[in-house]
């Protein structure tokens, strides 16, 4: 079974920073473009940042220049540093793969609250 454990959420005041972590099996990381996606309250989950095996990282609109994705292709772990904070990042934050790629299993998320 994949294994997507995510950590680092918490509550921040508008303009503050996070930095979320996953760890994931390394039978389903290896060589797959990974990703981090978001889910607000009373909306479908979204994409937010993919960064592949080479290292190429990719953004929503939403998050561009806010937010850094990264990850360690020898620890099998990948993290999200969430800056600039707004309100509208409210969401439980999840890793998986890229689009196209998930697995059907997710793994809980981790909460991050943004007051305004």
């Amino acid at each position: 079974q994949v294994q997507l454990v995510e950590s680092g959420g918490g509550s921040v005041q508008a303009g503050g920073s996070l930095r979320l972590s996953c760890v994931i099996s390394r039978n389903f990381f290896n060589f797959k473009p990974m990703a981090w996606y978001r889910q607000a309250p009373g909306k479908q989950r979204e994409w937010i940042a993919t960064a592949t095996w080479g290292y190429n990282k990719y953004y929503s609109d939403s998050v561009k220049g806010r937010f850094t994705i990264s990850r360690d292709n020898s620890e099998n772990t990948m993290s999200l540093q969430l800056s600039s904070l707004k309100p509208e990042d409210t969401g439980v934050y999840f890793c998986n793969a890229a689009p196209g790629e998930t697995t059907r299993y997710w793994g809980q998320g981790t909460q991050v609250t943004v007051s305004s």
